[in-house]
C-alpha cells in the first residue's frame, strides 16, 4: 500500500470526521510514519484491519475534500503567499496588492 501524501493534509483539515479509532490509525500510518505491520503490533490488531481502517478513512476524507475543497484552497493560499514572499525579496512591491487580493478571494 503506496503512502498518498496528499491524505496529511486532508488528515489535518478534516480529521476529525473520522472516528477515535479510524484518525488514531492514520495519524500513526501518515503523521508518524509508521509501517502497517508496526501499527497493527502496537494495537493489538491485524495488519489486515490496520489496512481495512486507512483505506475506509482515505475515502471519506477524499469524498470529503471533493465536496469541500478546504485542501486545495490552502494550497491555493500557500502559492499565493509565497507569490508575496518572492515579490518582497525581489523589490517588486507593485504586485502584492493583487495577490493580496487574489488570497482573501479563497477565503
Amino acid at each position: 500500500m503506496a503512502k498518498n501524501l496528499e491524505l496529511v493534509l486532508l488528515l489535518d483539515c478534516y480529521g476529525e470526521l473520522l472516528t477515535d479509532r479510524q484518525r488514531d490509525l492514520a495519524e500513526l500510518y501518515y503523521n508518524e510514519d509508521l509501517s502497517l505491520s508496526e501499527i497493527a503490533q502496537m494495537r493489538d490488531i491485524t495488519r489486515q484491519a490496520v489496512r481495512d481502517s486507512l483505506r475506509h478513512s482515505e475515502s471519506l476524507l477524499l469524498s470529503t475534500e471533493q465536496k469541500l475543497g478546504m485542501a486545495e484552497r490552502i494550497r491555493a493560499m500557500r502559492r499565493c503567499l509565497e507569490a508575496i514572499r518572492q515579490s518582497c525579496d525581489n523589490g517588486q512591491t507593485g504586485q502584492i496588492p493583487e495577490l493580496v487580493q487574489k488570497g482573501l478571494e479563497l477565503l
